[in-house]
């Protein structure tokens, strides 16, 4: 993009009082930004209010310092923010009037006048942009929850990308899941982010960011600089459901921002996906409550690629391979059904149970049951989750 191009984008989407619908009249009206620029006050007055037409003829606040900051981001390829120095990583700004714009966010409600990608745009310039499946849900998941997000996520990443928001939790758990199964010059997922596509947030997923631009890519909206604020993170959440042929809802509770994602998704004509869980787990009533308004109930990533109507090129199974050491617990296979805490996993089953509740299944004695939940702990095939509760993990 020629700089005088770029900077009269950069413009319109900083001029106060003009936002997304107000520029989409604009740029309907008079053409690129440039033409917009060039109208008098009387012209743009046909269009906007009379204060947008007097703001349109102002130059923004800092527009030259964020011109020249935008510019040096897009000619520093091959090293990212904060991490070590990759060729393959890029950077690139699409428009509105981009015939790389992404599609299916073009044709949403609310498409945004830039978007800001960081990774491998190679990839995206090669193929076009990847079918794709939004994965959403809580920043505080159950470990099953983290389980299941990267399981579905890796068994997917076969076959499309994998769409969530760089968030703790369910997201971080997707993209993870995403990465280990990745193909070769293919984007394995894309984190839709809600600050300046300079900036990573949370910190503690810097090298996640990292590993996610080496295969796949970071997409904002928001200028260069632009710091994490919370009204950012809901209104990213148009752009995660509009880049996906559907939303996965793995664990939400009923007022979780994952549902968000989810009315997104189902007004803008897409599939929405719930894995049910426990009838006693908080985690859980989110989707429960989307499976009664109608929302897919999947048990494996078959479901979902059935559902799109895609092939899988390889087995799809709710569990396949191993999951990522560095951001979940790995999980063990269960034991043989002679094994010293058969009896305790049978008991344990499906749903959280308290301390409790199981000496009451089992008879055993407190220390002899609570060192080996210890142990089954410490083996990955039990978590302990807040309020006392044990969870068994993997296959139930």
């Amino acid at each position: 993009m020629p700089p005088d191009e770029l900077a009269a984008w950069l413009r319109l989407t900083l001029t106060p009082g003009v936002g997304n619908a107000t520029a989409r009249r604009l740029l309907a009206a008079f053409g690129l930004p440039q033409q917009v620029f060039a109208q008098s006050a009387s012209a743009l007055r046909q269009v906007v209010t009379a204060a947008q037409a007097s703001a349109l003829l102002q130059e923004p606040p800092g527009l030259p310092a964020q011109i020249e900051t935008t510019w040096q981001w897009l000619m520093q390829p091959g090293e990212e923010a904060g991490g070590p120095q990759d060729a393959a990583v890029t950077r690139s700004i699409v428009t509105l009037g981009d015939e790389n714009y992404p599609p299916s966010l073009l044709a949403t409600e609310d498409p945004p006048l830039l978007l800001y990608l960081m990774g491998r745009c190679d990839w995206l310039q090669a193929t076009g942009w990847p079918a794709a499946l939004a994965i959403v849900g809580s920043r505080n998941p159950t470990p099953q929850g983290q389980i299941n997000a990267r399981q579905f996520a890796q068994a997917l990443a076969g076959q499309m990308a994998v769409v969530s928001g760089l968030a703790l939790g369910i997201d971080g758990a997707a993209h993870e899941g995403a990465l280990q199964g990745a193909q070769p010059e293919r984007l394995a997922t894309i984190a839709v982010i809600g600050t300046g596509a300079d900036r990573v947030y949370p910190a503690r997923h810097r090298d996640l960011a990292h590993r996610i631009a080496r295969q796949g890519l970071l997409v904002s909206e928001y200028p260069l600089g632009t710091p994490p604020a919370a009204a950012n993170f809901p209104k990213r959440n148009r752009i995660i459901s509009g880049l996906s042929l559907g939303a996965l809802v793995v664990e939400a509770a009923l007022q979780s921002g994952s549902l968000i994602t989810a009315r997104l998704a189902a007004e803008q004509g897409k599939e929405v996906f719930a894995i049910p869980g426990s009838i006693h787990g908080t985690q859980s009533r989110g989707c429960h409550a989307l499976i009664r308004q109608g929302a897919k109930l999947v048990e494996t990533a078959q479901d979902i690629l059935e559902e799109l109507r895609l092939p899988a090129s390889r087995p799809a199974p709710a569990a396949p391979a191993t999951p990522a050491p560095s951001t979940a617990p790995t999980v063990s296979a269960p034991p043989p059904a002679g094994g010293p805490h058969a009896s305790l996993l049978t008991a344990l089953g499906a749903d959280p149970a308290s301390l409790d509740a199981l000496q009451a299944r089992t008879g055993w004695p407190t220390p002899q049951l609570q060192a080996a939940l210890l142990e089954l702990e410490l083996a990955g095939q039990v978590g302990r989750l807040p309020g006392g509760l044990f969870q068994r993990l993997g296959a139930a």
